[in-house]
């Protein structure tokens, strides 16, 4: 099963303590390039989620949001700041003796003072925070992959069509070449008939210089080749993994094939096949960068 390089995966877990949300999105990129995005206090967790996803995704940029909502005060505690409370009250004792004022400090009063009580987010468990952290994270990851497989199937039923179009091309190229050589002989014959009018022409010759000709427009090894790379890429679209790189050399190999039959062409007919063979394959190749 091939898979598209663009998806996306969404998943969302809410307890009565907090609420997770799970997105992902990914385009087309030559390897696998993660990005997330998370609150602080899950960033500890981003070697974890990395390594989770990296089980599911081989290549494209992906992006992961992660949002993060708690529900309970039960992790937040009030401290009370002992030894800055005491300071403060030295020094307004220190105050009201210096100045001779009344010392009317009450506890409503020194309480009020910066840092005397604090609010403190305590630490979460680890194993838990994670075990529901996780749940999501797989769901998402799961979706994610669904997609890019229901897009994978469309692009396989695309380059398949694509490639009968390409084989039919090249066996228009094998129909052509040898209706060219003998075009070429006719020719030929036709010339030297005019040329040596009543004189004996040397028929051995005049099939030396069609073989040499032949063998100079001879694309038999491009066509054969072309036809296995056909076969070949069919193949591949029936693998799993490593598709997108492997289709991608394919491809190339394919083109370089249809630049030596268009070279080797002194037909018109056979050049325009190879050009739209050229056309054809630089389609394919646009499509294999969709593939993961």
């Amino acid at each position: 099963m091939i898979k598209s390089m663009t998806g996306f995966g969404r998943a969302e877990v809410i307890t009565s303590e907090r609420k997770i949300t799970v997105e992902l999105k990914s385009v087309n990129h030559r390897y696998l390039d993660l990005n997330i995005k998370m609150p602080k206090k899950l960033s500890f967790f981003e070697g974890a989620i990395r390594n989770l996803m990296k089980t599911y995704i081989q290549r494209g940029k992906v992006d992961m949001f992660i949002t993060y909502e708690d529900y309970t005060l039960s992790r937040v505690a009030l401290k009370y700041n002992r030894e800055l409370a005491s300071e403060y009250l030295g020094y307004l004792k220190e105050m009201a003796e210096e100045f001779a004022l009344e010392n009317d400090v009450r506890v409503s009063v020194l309480s009020r003072y910066p840092e005397v009580f604090t609010m403190e987010e305590q630490s979460e468990d680890e194993e838990e925070l994670w075990g529901c952290l996780e749940g999501p994270l797989r769901e998402a990851c799961e979706k994610f992959v669904s997609t890019r497989a229901q897009e994978g199937e469309h692009l396989k039923t695309d380059l398949l069509e694509k490639l009968d179009g390409l084989d039919a091309k090249v066996s228009q190229v094998e129909t052509r070449s040898p209706e060219v050589v003998n075009a070429y002989r006719e020719k030929l014959e036709t010339k030297v008939h005019e040329l040596l009018a009543d004189s004996q022409i040397d028929d051995a010759r005049i099939a030396a210089e069609v073989v040499l000709f032949a063998d100079k427009i001879c694309n038999d090894e491009e066509t054969v080749r072309l036809h296995s790379h056909i076969r070949a890429m069919r193949d591949i679209l029936n693998e799993s993994e490593g598709v997108g790189r492997k289709l991608d050399f394919m491809a190339q190999e394919m083109n370089r094939e249809a630049n030596t039959i268009l070279s080797k062409s002194n037909d018109l007919a056979i050049s325009n096949i190879a050009i739209d063979l050229k056309t054809e394959i630089e389609k394919i190749r646009e499509q294999i960068q969709n593939i993961e």
